[in-house]
């Protein structure tokens, strides 16, 4: 594992570094109101960071073969624990029974879903024995399987998480060849469907009606809205400085998670948030690049997949905080707090840079769609 992408693993290093530091400002707030001290949630997120080191490491040397292997029991595992999640799951506050509690151990089965589905896809579409170009072989197995989570997705009322799995999985699709009248074909028949759904379930309606005029609801979904606009707005182009963040106080909610990139932009200001966005564009130029790089079609389909997955919901999340997306409440990838989405984007990573190391640098070949 010698040819690990360098820079891909300092890129994520930097933003996990920047990320507890921010959390340490911004949360206080919010910590103070759960424990009466500010820094409870700067611990919580520095224990997952602990925890997930020993977890990076295992995911980095765990055969790209092996889980080739496991992929349909993972798949299977984890929509059986997504269905366990709909009957004795907890929602903390939240519209939908997000989190599932073993013992002492409280997670989102979610965040395991995503990378299963396409850990079984890319497996699917690498075995041979799946011509993706065709009805049966591509377009009829890629619709089940991305199908069952996404129906269990929409009954959670889990609709950011559902968006960023179709992202992922499309991206797997296509990466092994679909045929491009299924694919935007499937994409037409998603649009209609989920308009249709829109229009027909007044909550989610009402969301996009108050995503188009905040307005018509500003004490309660439009609120976030108009506030996080008024952070980013305020920290101009160097930010208030480190620590001096106002809409953190009662202003932004979910400050520590969902709306934690309108908190930094409002201390650290347009010009190094200009820099952080470089650093998932980064990342997602060296994932992209080492897919195009591995011969093997599994590597491949994988590093396509986690690499939309983790610039997918990075910009979904920023794109929500400038209002230029309806609320999802999901996280920014290796900046938010979150046990089960900062451990599982970890194992992504870490998937990834496996696939890096076993790049041949003169071997490497020109990647074709």
């Amino acid at each position: 594992m010698k040819n690990i992408d360098k820079g891909l693993f300092s890129a994520a290093l930097i933003l996990t570094i920047f990320g507890l530091i921010m959390i340490s400002s911004i949360s206080i707030a919010g910590s103070f109101d759960v424990t009466g001290k500010n820094d409870f949630y700067f611990w919580r997120h520095f224990w997952y960071i602990i925890v997930g080191i020993p977890i990076f490491l295992i995911s980095l040397k765990f055969p790209i073969q092996n889980l080739k292997k496991l992929s349909p029991f993972l798949f299977i595992g984890s929509i059986a624990i997504l269905i366990l999640t709909l009957v004795i799951g907890e929602s903390y506050g939240t519209a939908a029974k997000l989190w599932l509690r073993l013992g002492p151990i409280s997670f989102q089965p979610v965040e395991i879903v995503k990378l299963a589905v396409i850990i079984f896809l890319s497996a699917l579409f690498s075995s041979g024995k799946n011509n993706s170009y065709t009805l049966q072989g591509g377009f009829i197995p890629f619709s089940i399987i991305l199908g069952i989570p996404a129906i269990l997705l929409i009954i959670q009322s889990d609709f950011g998480s559902l968006l960023v799995l179709v992202l992922s999985a499309a991206a797997v699709y296509f990466a092994a060849g679909a045929n491009f009248k299924h694919f935007f074909g499937g994409i037409g028949l998603c649009t209609i469907a989920a308009s249709i759904f829109t229009i027909t379930t007044p909550y989610i309606l009402h969301r996009v009606k108050v995503f188009f005029n905040p307005d018509l609801d500003p004490l309660n979904t439009g609120f976030q809205v108009k506030q996080a606009l008024i952070a980013i707005g305020s920290g101009g182009f160097f930010g208030r400085g480190f620590q001096n963040s106002i809409q953190k106080f009662d202003y932004l909610p979910e400050v520590q998670s969902d709306t934690i990139f309108a908190a930094i932009s409002e201390e650290m200001g347009f010009i190094r948030v200009i820099v952080l966005i470089g650093l998932y564009l980064f990342i997602a130029y060296r994932g992209f690049s080492i897919a195009q790089n591995t011969s093997e079609n599994f590597s491949r389909y994988l590093a396509v997949g986690i690499t939309t997955w983790f610039i997918g919901q990075a910009f979904i999340n920023i794109g929500v905080n400038l209002a230029l997306l309806p609320n999802t409440g999901i996280t920014l990838p290796l900046l938010s707090y979150g046990g089960t989405s900062l451990i599982m984007t970890f194992v992504s990573l870490a998937i990834l840079l496996h696939i890096s190391g076993e790049i041949q640098p003169k071997k490497s070949r020109r990647y074709q769609w």
